[in-house]
């Protein structure tokens, strides 16, 4: 029998959520803000315009309505999009790059906890939009019709731009690239641009992958906004010189060393644990030339990619928080653009710069703390039923590192990742009080389910524990308004 306290509460209210959960009025736009779509304004209209303390009755009575799922979570993105400042990438701009993150966690629950994410996220939008109004009101404005390059031109003058710095010719470029390309053609050199700087630590290729994941929900139709706005945000130079941060130039030149035949390999766990350990002192040059050696050598870039993780990972176990946090989530969205992109370059890159951050990160956090994540025992006396995932997260908010060690035991004895991961999720939904408890959880879980070598996934979801919520934390206040605000609408 499943425990209430792997659940996080008692589901109540939530059920009648199963009713509304789904496979307004218009408004005038002002003048200066970008016009969207006509089936999507009126959407974002009322999300900008309902108090943050009435948003959540008025979400249940639009979506008892009719309001189709697709229709809030474009609504959401659209109106960060227009309303909060992609600069610097992160903060308050959580509010974007998190629905994505929200949406996939939300789409592996249960029908009547699926809109969970969604509730947390329009709240969230809510608080990012007030501290965007007593920074500047900032908003994204319409673009500049006369200086929209022609379809042919507009990739051309987009990458020049963009090499540049040059924020209001990426501008109008991007607008032409929309409009005149298919939704891959114009999503590539946003990929290069995406990888080069590790400047916000890591947020600019998050961002990048956030953006491209949320269009291929809600269409791409959209793009244009969306697209505007992360060209905007990749060119934030944080009041430095134009150029990127991290190893970007000595790695352009590592990639024009690799073969042809360089994604045609054997995978070897040995290479991964030798890799696993340079990091732990390497500078981010020669972690990076190492890629070289062993793709030259005949590794499967798979087994790179797992020690790039297994290293994010092992950072979040010597010291949790926000940098630890980052080293996950930017390797899981330079892993994604690595499978998203379609140039040979971009994709050698994705992998030379997700090596080579690794020290960047490794050198903020600098934690004295040696833990090994190769080296977590595999003898925790635990079973691979139900009630040892409860058990699991019952140690995670008394003893992390026992929590850890019960996870590798239960994943490497045959236990259920699906619900090792469905159990986390719940933790996310009804505990999670931050963006990054979204980002981070959707970011681990994506890379511990889909690890190039099966071994390996016990470690990854055990350094989740090391972030993740415990069933021991009360329900998020937001969660408790949120389920209030159903039984007054549905109940």
């Amino acid at each position: 029998m499943r425990s209430a306290s792997v659940a996080g509460a008692s589901l109540g209210s939530w059920e009648l959520l199963r009713g509304i959960t789904p496979a307004a009025e218009d408004a005038k736009v002002r003048p200066d803000a970008v016009r969207l779509r006509p089936e999507i304004e009126p959407v974002v209209r009322w999300i900008e315009e309902t108090p943050r303390e009435a948003v959540f009755e008025k979400a249940v009575a639009e979506l008892k309505s009719g309001l189709s799922y697709r229709s809030l979570l474009g609504g959401l993105f659209l109106a960060g999009v227009r309303n909060i400042q992609p600069r610097p990438v992160g903060f308050k701009f959580h509010a974007v790059m998190v629905i994505n993150s929200a949406h996939l966690l939300g789409q592996s629950a249960p029908t009547s906890q699926r809109l969970l994410p969604m509730f947390w996220a329009l709240d969230n939008f809510k608080s990012s939009q007030a501290k965007d109004v007593e920074e500047g009101d900032w908003t994204l404005g319409s673009v500049d019709e006369g200086r929209v390059p022609k379809p042919h031109r507009a990739k051309e003058d987009f990458v020049r731009a963009m090499e540049a710095w040059d924020v209001d010719g990426a501008d109008v470029a991007v607008a032409g690239l929309c409009r005149g390309s298919g939704a891959a053609e114009a999503m590539e050199p946003f990929w290069r641009m995406a990888v080069r700087d590790q400047r916000d630590i890591g947020h600019k290729p998050i961002f990048a992958a956030q953006s491209w994941r949320t269009l291929q929900a809600i269409g791409w139709e959209h793009a244009e906004p969306v697209l505007r706005s992360l060209a905007y945000g990749l060119l934030d130079l944080r009041g430095d010189r134009p150029g990127p941060i991290g190893p970007y130039e000595e790695n352009l030149r590592n990639a024009g060393e690799i073969g042809a035949d360089w994604q045609v390999g054997r995978p070897d766990p040995d290479a991964t644990v030798a890799l696993l350990t340079m990091l732990r002192e390497a500078t981010p040059e020669a972690a990076s030339a190492e890629v070289v050696k062993l793709l030259k050598s005949g590794i499967d870039p798979g087994s790179i990619w797992d020690a790039v993780l297994l290293f994010s990972s092992e950072l979040m176990m010597r010291n949790p928080g926000i940098i630890a946090i980052h080293a996950t989530t930017a390797a899981n969205s330079l892993h994604y653009i690595y499978g998203a992109s379609g140039d040979d370059t971009t994709r050698k890159l994705a992998l030379l710069q997700a090596v080579g951050w690794q020290p960047l990160y490794r050198e903020r956090i600098k934690s004295p703390n040696p833990i090994a994540i190769d080296a977590i025992p595999e003898d925790a006396p635990v079973s691979t039923d139900l009630e040892a995932v409860q058990g699991i997260f019952e140690a995670v908010g008394k003893d992390r590192e026992r929590a850890a060690a019960e996870t590798v035991s239960f994943l490497s004895r045959g236990g259920s990742p699906r619900e090792l991961f469905d159990a986390a999720s719940r933790m996310i939904f009804l505990k999670g009080t931050d963006s990054h408890d979204y980002k981070y959880g959707a970011a681990v879980w994506e890379e511990a389910l889909h690890t190039t070598d099966p071994k390996w996934r016990p470690r990854l979801a055990a350094a989740a524990m090391y972030h993740l919520p415990g069933a021991s934390r009360p329900d998020s206040p937001l969660m408790i308004r949120a389920r209030e605000a159903v039984a007054n609408v549905l109940g």
